[in-house]
């Protein structure tokens, strides 16, 4: 048997950039790290770092343009027999990405937690898949002549609600240090935004007359229906609070 002799493929400049930063990051810490210092320790130039990244925030969350594209399709190839069902399966995509490399997504959380700017920024990255979730969910009801006025401001709050479950199971095994199931805690949290509003386009909104930040009225059917509706601008914990008091399991 003659030996491969064949170099090893080399990573993409994307991965060794990113890799370069973010080890700095833990060295230095964020703030002391200048680009400079990330295109020597990759050996590149600093063309090279901007040709990939905008910013040292950009690098520090290298797969989330990757994560958003793939969600971008799967919504796009659903078969959209259940658009809340869907959209919960398109965020399970994000927390694939994050337990897929479990050391990286730890440090990148503690790390992002200690830079108010990094909080910033992951916000934007959070706002950005609530936006394609939403959209898929709008496009969908668009098509059934029976989804009512409201579709756009339905697709908004379960999209948000979507978001803020998977993102409070994600957290919950990112503070544990990425130890035991992370699709269990996601799973456990998505499953009560499918309770709550799992065929929601063929169901009426109750409107919240009342100017709190959010109001949660029952409408009572053979299946016991819980709806909810969020003010424009309401932070998502308190729109996670609501349902899980609603439901009794807070």
């Amino acid at each position: 048997m003659t030996e491969d002799r064949r170099p090893a493929k080399k990573p993409p400049m994307r991965d060794v950039l990113a890799e370069a930063a973010f080890a700095l990051f833990l060295e230095r810490g964020f703030e002391r790290t200048t680009v400079d210092d990330i295109v020597a320790r990759a050996g590149v130039g600093r063309r090279s770092f901007f040709r990939y990244f905008p910013s040292k925030e950009d690098a520090v969350f290298p797969d989330h343009e990757g994560c958003l594209a793939d969600m971008t399709a799967f919504l796009a190839d659903a078969d959209g027999t259940d658009p809340v069902a869907t959209v919960c399966d398109g965020a399970r995509l994000v927390l694939r990405m994050y337990a897929e490399k479990p050391e990286f997504s730890v440090q990148r959380y503690r790390l992002t937690r200690e830079v108010p700017g990094l909080r910033t920024y992951e916000l934007s990255v959070v706002r950005r898949y609530e936006r394609t979730l939403a959209g898929y969910l709008e496009r969908r009801w668009a098509e059934n002549p029976d989804a009512g006025p409201d579709a756009a401001l339905r697709a908004e709050v379960i999209a948000a609600s979507v978001v803020a479950a998977h993102n409070n199971g994600l957290r919950s095994w990112l503070r544990s240090g990425g130890k035991g199931d992370a699709g269990a805690e996601v799973d456990r949290a998505l499953e009560l935004v499918r309770t709550v509003w799992g065929g929601a386009e063929a169901r009426p909104v109750a409107v919240a007359t009342e100017p709190g930040p959010a109001a949660v009225s029952s409408s009572v059917s053979d299946d016991e229906v819980i709806v909810m509706v969020a003010r424009k601008g309401a932070p998502m914990w308190r729109v996670v609070q609501h349902i899980e008091s609603a439901l009794g399991t807070a």
